[in-house]
C-alpha cells in the first residue's frame, strides 16, 4: 500500500468516526430537546430540517419522478418515521447507549439472515446473551424502563425494513432515494408539529438553531462522511468499524448526559458489538445491509 492510499484510508477511517460521534451526539442533544418539546416534535423537526438540507446538497429538482416507484418509496419513508420517532420515545426513556444497542439488533438481524456458516451461531448466540443481561432476571440487575426498550425493539424494526426496502429498486439513486425518503417520513409526521401547542418556540431563533443542528449532526454532516468513507474503505472495513456505534453512543451518553451504566449493561454492550463485528468478518455482507447510521 503507498503513501497516498494508506492517507486516504486513515482520512477515511477519522471520517467514518467523526460520523459516528455526530450522530450520537445528535442523540445527546435530542434529549436535551426533549426537556422543552415533546418527541413527535423533536423528530418532525428534525426530518423537517433534514430533508430541507439534502434536497439541497443532491438537488432534489433534478429527480426525474416519472421513474419514481412509489409503493418501495412510501414503505420507505414510513420506516424511516418510524424508526426516528421510536428511537426517539426509547432516548426519553433508557440510557443512549442502551437504545443504540437494542435499536442495533434490527440491521444485525437483517445481516444473520444472510448468514450460512456454522460459526455465525456463536453471533446469535452473543446476542441473545446481551439481551440477557439487559433483562431484570436477577434482583441486583438495575430495571431498565420496559416501555423504553420496547421502543428501541420497534426502532430496530424500522431499521430493518428500512433495510430491505432499501435494497429495492426505486427509480431513483441512492441519494434521491434517502432524500425522498426523508421528506415522506417528515409529511407523517407533520401532523405532530402543527398540533403541538410550542409549534411557535419550535421556530424560536435559540431553539431552530438546535434544531439544524440535530439535523445537521443526524442526517447531512455524518451522511456526507460515509459517503467519503465507502470510497476510500473496503465494504468489511466499513461494515466493522460501524459495529462500534453502540460503544461511540454510550460515550456521547457519559460525556454530554453523564449516563453511567453498569458493569452489566456494558457488558451486554460488549456481546452485541462483538456479534456485530463477528457477523461483519464472517459473513462480508454488503454495503446496504452494513450501513448502519440512519437519515
Amino acid at each position: 500500500m503507498n503513501a497516498h492510499v494508506k492517507k486516504q484510508t486513515l482520512y477515511a477511517v477519522c471520517c467514518l468516526f467523526i460520523a459516528m460521534l455526530c450522530v450520537q451526539s445528535s442523540g445527546a442533544l435530542a434529549k436535551i430537546l426533549f426537556q422543552d418539546f415533546a418527541v413527535p416534535v423533536v423528530s418532525a423537526m428534525r426530518l423537517l430540517i433534514g430533508s430541507l438540507l439534502l434536497a439541497f446538497i443532491f438537488r432534489v429538482w433534478t429527480i426525474r419522478w416519472r421513474h419514481v416507484r412509489w409503493t418501495v418509496i412510501l414503505l420507505y419513508g414510513l420506516s424511516i418515521a418510524g424508526m426516528n420517532l421510536l428511537f426517539y420515545s426509547a432516548l426519553q426513556r433508557i440510557p443512549l447507549g442502551i437504545a443504540v444497542a437494542i435499536e442495533f439488533l434490527g440491521p444485525l438481524l437483517v445481516a444473520l439472515s444472510h448468514a450460512r456458516k456454522r460459526l455465525d451461531l456463536l453471533w446469535v448466540i452473543f446476542v441473545i446473551f446481551g439481551l440477557a443481561l439487559l433483562l431484570p432476571l436477577t434482583p441486583s440487575t438495575q430495571v431498565l424502563d420496559p416501555i423504553g426498550m420496547l421502543f428501541a425493539l420497534g426502532a430496530g424494526a424500522c431499521w430493518a425494513l428500512y433495510i430491505v426496502v432499501g435494497q429495492r429498486p426505486t427509480g431513483l439513486s441512492g441519494n434521491h432515494t434517502v432524500t425522498v425518503g426523508m421528506f415522506i417520513g417528515m409529511l407523517c409526521l407533520l401532523p405532530a408539529l402543527f398540533l403541538s401547542p410550542h409549534i411557535s418556540s419550535a421556530f424560536q431563533p435559540h431553539y431552530f438553531f438546535m434544531f439544524t443542528m440535530l439535523a445537521v449532526l443526524a442526517s447531512a454532516l455524518p451522511f456526507t462522511l460515509e459517503m467519503f468513507a465507502l470510497r476510500n474503505l473496503s465494504t468489511l472495513t466499513f461494515g466493522t468499524l460501524m459495529s462500534l456505534e453502540p460503544a461511540a453512543a454510550t460515550l456521547s451518553g457519559l460525556i454530554f448526559l453523564n449516563e453511567q451504566l453498569t458493569w452489566v449493561q456494558a457488558t451486554a454492550l460488549f456481546f452485541i458489538i462483538l456479534a456485530s463485528i463477528g457477523c461483519t468478518l464472517s459473513s462480508n455482507i454488503t454495503n446496504e445491509k452494513i450501513k448502519c447510521n440512519t437519515p
